[in-house]
């Protein structure tokens, strides 16, 4: 079998999982998370910005492993859990070992035995759990609170990282014995920005994902992906989902994704309706900035331009006094005076 048949069922089987990819930087990712299913023991550590899809990664490792799959997949969200209460959360309490515990509880960590345990954004973990956490990843026993006596666990570690440890690690504010413990495998998920080949697949995946929100859509209009692909994406796979919610609620006809579309989720909200030319205005807009772009225009000058535009022709309609084009504008003088000058500092002799 050759290389590319092995990457093509490497992405057949983690699609499947809910990890869509067509991208070439992925393929080492799936390899080594493939791998790394197969032996069941070992800690994994996946790094990756926020919204790259680090927990659907780390239950895809979690379902290929036969050992296993079976059993629970226990979320620890390390950000959020309740300082006060977090070795209760973590490892569990008797009845009476504290105010409140009326009755004894199971930890996550028992919880998820035989198992795996995804500690999501670790690097917010308090130092003081640092330390236990290390103790359980070494010694394989946890000890609920008000409990003299240690229970034995087995549980596979998967942790999550939206920053770096390393540096971390440095600025003694994350425990360099524990950042080896979980540093076994190191895996990281790339920026959708430096996947701009999964954008197809995605936009497609999510529309189908979310079909109840509209009717099913049949294709994403390629000049939306062009677009698409000049985007940041700070939110990444998140965020684009998010942003294909909204087109398909606020959808009224047709059955493909368009640059329209996309436009008219990202505008700010208004406090009234417009009348009934808003979907042609949009049309317009989208249509502009769109030859903008296409004429080798960043997003950033695309809109520049747009808005130069927009100042010379209300200049020329506003009958010539700031005030009066600022009132045109529905905006201060102040902040009319600024654009203005930032327009006439890049060259706009009409302004």
């Amino acid at each position: 079998m050759t290389d590319s048949q092995t990457d093509a069922d490497l992405r057949l089987t983690f699609d499947a999982l809910g990890l869509m990819t067509d991208s070439a930087v992925m393929a080492s990712v799936l390899r080594q998370a493939r791998k790394a299913a197969l032996v069941s023991d070992v800690t994994v550590l996946v790094e990756g910005e926020t919204g790259t899809g680090k927990q659907v990664l780390a239950q895809a490792i979690h379902r290929l492993d036969a050992k296993r799959n079976a059993f629970p997949f226990i979320t620890v969200h390390c950000g959020t859990i309740n300082e006060a209460l977090a070795e209760s959360e973590f490892f569990g309490h008797t009845k009476g070992a504290f105010s409140g515990a009326i009755s004894e509880r199971k930890g996550l960590f028992q919880a998820a035995h035989m198992g795996t345990v995804f500690l999501d954004d670790v690097n917010d973990l308090p130092l003081h759990l640092q330390a236990k956490l290390l103790d359980v990843i070494q010694r394989g026993v946890v000890r609920p609170v008000g409990c003299d006596r240690e229970k034995a666990i087995d549980v596979r570690i998967v942790a999550a990282c939206n920053q770096p440890l390393k540096p971390m690690v440095m600025q003694n504010r994350f425990r360099n014995d524990l950042y080896h413990r979980l540093n076994v495998v190191r895996l990281f998920l790339p920026p959708l920005r430096l996947r701009i080949q999964d954008l197809p697949k995605l936009m497609q995946t999510l529309a189908r994902r979310h079909c109840d929100l509209y009717q099913p859509i049949e294709r994403v209009e390629p000049e939306l992906l062009r677009f698409l692909e000049a985007q940041p994406f700070p939110g990444n796979v998140r965020e684009l989902e998010n942003a294909v919610q909204r087109m398909l609620f606020s959808k009224t006809h047709g059955t493909s994704l368009t640059l329209s579309d996309w436009m008219a989720q990202a505008a700010p909200e208004r406090e009234e309706p417009e009348d009934g030319a808003e979907p042609a205005l949009l049309d317009q807009a989208a249509g502009m900035l769109w030859k903008l772009i296409s004429k080798g225009l960043s997003y950033k000058l695309a809109i520049r331009e747009l808005e130069r535009k927009l100042l010379e022709t209300a200049t020329n309609a506003g009958g010539g006094t700031r005030r009066e084009v600022a009132n045109l504008l529905h905006t201060s003088e102040r902040t009319l005076y600024y654009k203005m000058r930032a327009h006439r500092r890049s060259g706009s002799p009409a302004l």
